[in-house]
Formats: structure tokens, sequence, C-alpha cells
């Protein structure tokens, strides 16, 4: 499975400073466990997949890590997960798969990974699980195109989960937007209108954003 470059701008941009327990939900190979463990020298990072050769690999960077011994790799469905009763997270990460109303692959992994919103982690069923798994202060923030961010934003409300912050992923300047990187906290009185937060990742000139590379700097070589 590719590294995708919006996955690192969600890996880099979620606020998972302070967090003692965070959890990756759909971690494929374990892209964002790592990037939090990078970021949050103490956290206890918990990645699960359902996917049994993408949690393999999961498992197997993070044994090549520097960071293994605070991450634990779970090969189960979320809700396998749930019943194992696996306590409350400051943060819940996740990039789950949106394409939905697409053709499906003949490849069953790229199945699996494509489709899985609707066969395996629906949005309502992600949205249910951080508000019942979440400390009353934690976060969970979600990576997803800005259609499936309407949807994911009325199952989260339904969760009484409300979003705080959108950060918005664009190309290039007045490009429309590719991504939205929204973080949504438990409900609780009136709520303030989210902060909107816009990042390019390629100027003008077509070279990486001064903001992106500020971003991914700790992340790409290149940078």
């Amino acid at each position: 499975m590719k590294v995708s470059t919006d996955a690192c701008v969600l890996g880099a941009a979620a606020g998972v400073a302070g967090a003692a327990r965070i959890l990756d939900v759909g971690s494929g190979t374990g892209l964002l466990a790592l990037m939090a463990a990078q970021r949050n020298p103490t956290a206890r990072i918990e990645a699960v997949e359902i996917d049994a050769a993408a949690a393999a690999q999961a498992a197997r960077n993070v044994a090549a890590s520097p960071w293994a011994a605070r991450i634990r790799v779970h090969a189960l469905s979320l809700a396998d997960y749930a019943a194992t009763a696996p306590g409350p997270f400051d943060h819940i990460l996740s990039n789950p798969p949106f394409f939905r109303h697409s053709l499906r692959s003949p490849d069953a992994q790229r199945t699996t990974a494509r489709h899985a919103a609707a066969d395996t982690l629906s949005f309502a069923e992600l949205a249910a699980f951080a508000a019942a798994h979440l400390t009353p202060a934690g976060r969970l923030t979600v990576l997803l195109p800005p259609p499936e961010m309407r949807e994911f934003e009325q199952e989260a409300a339904r969760a009484a989960l409300s979003p705080i912050s959108h950060l918005i992923l664009r190309h290039r300047p007045g490009s429309k937007p590719l991504r939205h990187v929204t973080t949504f906290g438990l409900a609780a009185g009136p709520q303030p209108t989210p902060v909107e937060s816009p990042l390019t990742i390629h100027a003008a000139d077509e070279s990486y954003s001064a903001e992106f590379r500020t971003l991914l700097r700790d992340f790409y070589l290149a940078f």
C-alpha cells in the first residue's frame, strides 16, 4: 500500500501533543501511528487494521521503528476491537476509506481498502466509537474529501460530536479543495464556529509551498 500525501498531512497536522493514549483506526501500514509516536514522545498508541496483510506490514514497520515499545497493532475490525474494552483515548486518528460509490477493483486487497467504509467501517460506526471511547476533552481527527466529510459531519452530530477545526487541503492556490482534515470533540453546550485553516501543497510554480514544507519537514527527507 502506498503512502499518500494527504495521509501525511493528517499525521503531521493532528494535535496529538499531550495525548497519553492515541488510536489509529484503519491504520493501513501504520503511517499515522508511527507519525504520532514520532511527534509525541510519551504516548501509548494503538493501531487497528482489519486487513490482515496490511496489519502484518504495519507490525513489521512498527518493529523496525524506534517506537516499537509504544505501539501495538491489532488485526481486527473496529467492532471486534471495541469488544476488548480498550478504554478511553485522548486522540483518535482516522483516514477512513471513502470510495463507497466507485467501481470495485478486481484486486481483493485494493477493494477492501477502497470500499471498507461501506463493507467494514461505516462513518456512523466510527463516529459512535469515538463518542464512546474518547476522554471528555478528547479529540477525533478525520481526513476525507469535502463531500464525504459533509456526510461524516452528519453522523458525528448524531453521535454528539462537534467540529472544532477544519484544515482545507488544496493542490495549489485557487484550486478546489482536495481534502478536509477535521477535528471533532464531544459536544457540551453551545459550540463555537470551527476554525478554518488553508493549506496548499504546491505553489503557483509547482514547487512545494512554504507552509507544506514547514508542516512536513520532520517527515520528508527532501525537506
